[in-house]
């Protein structure tokens, strides 16, 4: 298993995660996700980040734009942040920060419950992630093997990429 340290994009991602429980603990459990994403929003800016909030996205085929998607946020340009408030986290939640992920350029997103008990989830998408590491072992940069490829580490865990993974070229 890698150490925290060698994840992708690991401090931003701790630096989310505690202006996600500093925000939780303010107003608990109850509130509008409007409400959170705005005292996030406020949290992250005070801890040196750049939030873009409601921020719309092109969606491609091929090379084609066939819709636009709205991210709750985007900090620092690398991570989505996708935030729900309900009582309990929706079954589509963690399919729809993957499918996000999967349809941008960034990789690595959280998903911040502020439901009765908080929750985080951390996804990567491995699929980049694994392209990524297959370029840098033809250039003979071997520097991110350590971490390899992820899918999910939302609760202090990593898994591998499943072998045999196919890319588009």
């Amino acid at each position: 298993m890698a150490s925290a340290d060698h994840l992708i994009e690991s401090e931003l991602s701790r630096s989310i995660i505690a202006a996600f429980y500093t925000v939780y603990n303010y107003f608990g459990y109850g509130l509008a996700e409007v409400v959170y994403a705005g005292a996030l929003e406020y949290e992250l800016t005070r801890r040196g980040h750049i939030v873009d909030r409601e921020l719309g996205i092109q969606i491609r085929y091929e090379d084609r734009i066939v819709a636009w998607q709205r991210l709750d946020m985007v900090i620092d340009r690398k991570v989505i942040v996708e935030i729900k408030s309900t009582e309990m986290m929706p079954s589509y939640a963690e399919r729809q920060l993957r499918n996000y992920l999967r349809a941008t350029q960034y990789q690595v997103g959280l998903l911040l419950h502020f439901g009765p008990e908080p929750k985080v989830h951390r996804l990567v998408d491995f699929p980049k992630r694994h392209a990524q590491t297959l370029e840098q072992h033809a250039e003979g940069n071997d520097s991110s093997s350590s971490e390899g490829a992820q899918t999910h580490d939302g609760a202090g865990y990593t898994q591998p990429a499943p072998s045999g993974v196919v890319l588009p070229p």
